[in-house]
């Protein structure tokens, strides 16, 4: 298991952290969306956002015109939170209620993706993470776009998971109590596809896979 910083890890319930970068990665890839939190002129703020991985770079995807993106393109510290809720944990008692959950922490400070190419490669890592496959359908940015996009490229040396899994954890003298406990599974899926009311006629569903319409194995 690798050191982690002493920023990243895990202080509360240390026994549900994870510093692998194999199981940090799948949380990360796994996750729709990411909070970004940052300082702004003295400010704490978290926005969420549209992130990637590629390889040990997390891409955070903009305008230009957005504040969150303006200020970490200065170097600023960044935290980067994502988490995935696996299930509802009940228990005979209110306190011993919890989730089960996945999420990771990424901190370090962000730099602006200036180099055409790892735009380019940046954008088509987003679009991917969104939806496996749609670049091969969509077009391509144009210059215009580019140059209306910001990219931000944050590096995962510092970064951390923590997990919970499992059933409620009651204390001992609550189990004999006539209340139900056990998990209430979670996942997120995807809808019937809505067409938009202006396509051509002929055009039929893509045929890659929404990636929210399977179970988790």
């Amino acid at each position: 298991m690798p050191e982690p910083t002493p920023r990243v890890r895990v202080r509360r319930l240390p026994d549900r952290a994870v510093y692998e970068r194999a199981a940090i990665d799948a949380i990360l890839d796994e996750a729709p969306i990411c909070h970004v939190g940052f300082v702004h002129d003295g400010r704490p703020f978290a926005i969420p956002t549209i992130h990637a991985r590629d390889g040990d770079v997390l891409y955070v995807h903009g305008s230009t015109a957005s504040r969150m993106l303006r200020t970490l393109s200065r170097g600023v510290d960044v935290c980067v939170t994502v988490t995935l809720l696996d299930g509802l944990v009940l228990a005979r008692s209110q306190f011993h209620h919890s989730m089960n959950y996945r999420s990771a922490v990424v901190l370090g400070s962000a730099r602006q993706v200036d180099d055409p190419e790892e735009k380019r490669r940046a954008l088509t890592v987003v679009v991917e993470h969104v939806i496996p496959g749609r670049t091969g359908q969509a077009r391509a940015p144009t210059e215009k776009e580019l140059a209306q996009t910001t990219i931000l490229a944050v590096s995962l040396d510092e970064a951390s998971a923590k997990v919970r899994t499992g059933p409620p954890i009651d204390d001992e003298e609550d189990l004999g109590l006539p209340v139900w406990a056990g998990v209430v599974p979670l996942r997120l899926v995807s809808g019937e596809p809505v067409p938009a009311d202006d396509l051509p006629p002929g055009l039929s569903v893509p045929s890659y896979p929404v990636r929210f319409s399977a179970e988790r194995p």
